[in-house]
């Protein structure tokens, strides 16, 4: 590695340190005995001390380690992958989020899922489109079949990617090798998303759980003239993939007192890495480790429909961060990039990168409190000037000998960058973003504090009311009732946000308990049929505005034979809405559902606390999703009050919650559909005292053969 004429620093006390290596980052040096693993002793760690000699080590297992995989860096200069390695903000971006896509007006919103990210942030350079996990599973489409789905098909997904590239965003589409209990596809996994991307024009693909994505993919894109950049999850299991995988987004790394240096930043410093903590609420540390490795960041808020948003101040430290490395960005792929610079501090650390006359420090104080004075020694030039870039300042060197001394300030766990220009060298725009990095507030003057995302429930109309029970509906008597649920939702524990915000509750959360008043209603014995679906369609002459997978089952305007008497599906939400109002009836919300289906006794199934196969259909664990059963073929199903079909045959529709950000509908009772090979598939909720959590984003894209509805009218 090419030094920057020899920092200098004081001699400081070594501390001996054992070299391994790890899958995500390398080691610290001058680690203190027992450290990560105990808080005894970390006031000893003198990283300074080995640092010298620990980046003499690692050059030599860097130039080991790449000669073992037979590395070759042709990939990194293809000048149609080089994007990646600008690639500094990325966001993995839900198509249900309501800045994304508008449901009233029935279009795309990019620009304002954009401008919101801006304003917040300073925007970002690529997106991922998720339109798969945590839906997927809900029936038999698989992976490929949910992006056909999207509102316009292709082609609408192909204007939102053009409306990204537009602002300048580069385009990611996901890809999960999990996927294999949905319906089979045409062709390979490869094959069909490098297909995909060509098709709507995006840049890249996302590999989900891939530690890795294999070499398939890449050549998948180059067989078919559309070079794909591919970011596998977390680490590259597989160290040769570093030639095909020329980014990655990363995991959460430990908050130690020294940081960590990213293993394949090392290795190809044009690697680029977009970190993530999905469900961080202080990002402090993440930040601090990417300004310090010079990466990227995923800048992930709405996490499965989560919402789990950047605090003020974890927002304006990514805008200053990203703001830097987009300014700089040749400087942070430098091949002499150098963790561990010499820092006159301790708590105070630094990497430099250096490039053709000048030279980047990016650093990053450690300490729970503020540290002012001087900070680095670095050698001097006639005619170089420094810049703190952090603040905008120029800074005013200390002169010693043929050094140079410089000083300036940190907040509490704040963050620094110095850009050293020798004398003849410019850089475009340096004087604007001086004065714009000098307009920004300090840190401390911003709130730190995360809080959840309130929602709401979505108002049901109550019906006017009848005194019997009208034709196949049950009387329902009021009672007390002990309404107990929680979120079956793969992801999220226990934290604030997840599931959702009941009207009583002050925030979402996964578990829900509410002693109740309910009043006496009437409720459908069995699910809709489609024989009712279609009287209502004949009556009613009702289309929907969207259509695409409206009743797909069914035949020139017709169910199938034979399945006049299964529960229409197929249908949204709002396909549901329509029904009920034309019938003079309405969605039930979740705890009449629940209470039609469990009475007072807090049982766990309709008809009592033990599963019983045979109250329910048969499962189905194929990969293409069975038919519904008949209504009323099971019986030994009944409720308490002589409900039917309640669990095990069609989800049925209930409630919808909308945040700023996300609207979801909550799914009662489960499916027999029930897709193999992955725990991530959307998880039925058979038990009364679970339901499921549906996001919602369009109704072509909602509704499912999988889903069905029946309804309920007020008691007078």
């Amino acid at each position: 590695m090419a030094p920057d004429d020899g920092d200098r620093t004081p001699p400081q006390t070594e501390y001996k340190f054992s070299h391994v290596t790890t899958g995500r980052y390398l080691p610290t040096p001058g680690k203190a005995p027992g450290w990560p693993f105990t808080d005894i002793g970390q006031w000893m760690i003198d990283a300074a001390a080995s640092a010298d000699d620990w980046i003499t080590e690692l050059v030599d297992w860097r130039r080991e380690h790449l000669v073992r995989i037979g590395y070759d860096d042709a990939n990194y200069r293809r000048p149609e992958l080089q994007w990646a390695q600008r690639n500094f903000v990325h966001a993995q971006m839900m198509v249900e989020d309501r800045y994304f896509y508008d449901p009233e007006a029935g279009r795309y919103t990019v620009d304002r899922y954009l401008d919101d990210l801006e304003a917040r942030f300073g925007g970002i350079d690529s997106v991922l489109i998720w339109f798969v996990y945590p839906n997927i599973g809900i029936d038999d489409r698989n992976k490929t079949d949910l992006a056909h789905d999207l509102p316009g098909g292709l082609e609408g997904l192909r204007g939102a990617v053009d409306d990204f590239h537009r602002r300048g965003v580069r385009v990611f589409l996901p890809t999960m090798p999990w996927d294999h209990g949905t319906r089979p596809p045409e062709q390979s996994d490869w094959d069909a998303i490098a297909a995909l991307a060509k098709a709507v024009g995006a840049d890249g693909v996302n590999g989900d759980t891939y530690n890795g994505v294999s070499r398939a993919f890449f050549d998948a894109g180059d067989a078919i003239g559309h070079p794909l950049v591919l970011q596998p999850e977390s680490t590259i299991s597989a160290e040769e993939a570093l030639i095909w995988n020329v980014q990655s987004w990363g995991k959460k790394v430990p908050d130690g007192p020294v940081p960590s240096v990213a293993k394949f930043k090392w290795l190809e410093p044009r690697h680029m890495i977009n970190y993530e903590n999905r469900w961080g609420r202080d990002r402090n540390n993440d930040l601090q480790y990417i300004l310090f490795n010079g990466v990227g960041y995923n800048a992930w808020e709405n996490v499965w429909g989560i919402w789990n948003q950047f605090t003020p101040r974890d927002a304006e430290t990514l805008r200053r961060i990203a703001a830097i490395e987009r300014q700089f960005a040749p400087l942070m792929v430098s091949l002499d990039w150098r963790p561990y610079a010499p820092t006159l501090q301790p708590g105070i650390f630094a990497s430099r990168f250096p490039g053709d006359g000048m030279t980047l420090w990016t650093l990053i104080n450690r300490h729970e409190s503020g540290v002012d004075g001087e900070q680095l020694v670095v050698p001097h030039r006639d005619g170089r000037r420094y810049y703190d870039v952090w603040h905008g300042e120029e800074l005013a060197p200390r002169l010693a000998g043929e050094d140079a001394v410089l000083a300036f300030a940190f907040e509490a766990r704040g963050f620094g960058a110095v850009l050293a220009l020798d004398a003849g060298s410019e850089i475009e725009g340096l004087d604007g973003f001086l004065a714009a990095a000098r307009a920004r507030p300090s840190l401390r003057s911003l709130s730190a504090q995360w809080h959840s995302l309130p929602q709401r429930l979505l108002e049901i109309a109550p019906t006017a009311p009848v005194v019997e029970a009208p034709e196949g509906m049950v009387a329902i008597p009021a009672g007390d009732f002990d309404f107990v649920v929680g979120g079956i939702e793969i992801e999220g524990n226990h934290w604030d946000g997840v599931d959702v915000q009941y009207p009583w509750e002050d925030s979402p959360r996964r578990g829900h308990r509410r002693r109740m008043q309910l009043p006496r209603f009437h409720i459908d014995r069995h699910p809709v049929s489609n024989r009712e679906f279609r009287a209502f369609l004949e009556a009613s002459g009702w289309r929907p505005r969207d259509g695409h997978n409206f009743l797909r089952h069914w035949h020139d305007g017709a169910p199938p034979p034979g399945w006049d008497d299964k529960p229409v599906t197929w249908v949204s939400i709002e396909d549901a809405r329509a029904y009920a109002h034309w019938a003079g009836k309405r969605l039930p919300h979740e705890w009449e559902w629940q209470y039609a289906a469990q009475g007072g006794d807090g049982r766990r199934y309709p008809w009592g606390d033990q599963w019983d196969p045979h109250a329910v259909p048969a499962p189905g664990f194929g990969r293409e999703a069975p038919p519904p059963a008949d209504v009323g073929a099971h019986p030994g199903g009944a409720s308490p009050f002589g409900v039917l079909d309640l669990v095990g045959n069609v989800w049925q529709w209930t409630d919808e919650y909308r945040d700023a950000h996300t609207r979801a509908a909550i799914l009662r009772g489960g499916s027999r559909y029930r897709p193999q090979t992955s725990h991530w598939y959307f998880p039925q909720a058979y038990r009364l005292d679970q339901h499921g959590k549906y996001l919602l984003m369009a109704p072509c894209k909602d509704r499912s053969r999988c889903v069905g509805f029946r309804c309920v009218v007020d008691a007078a």
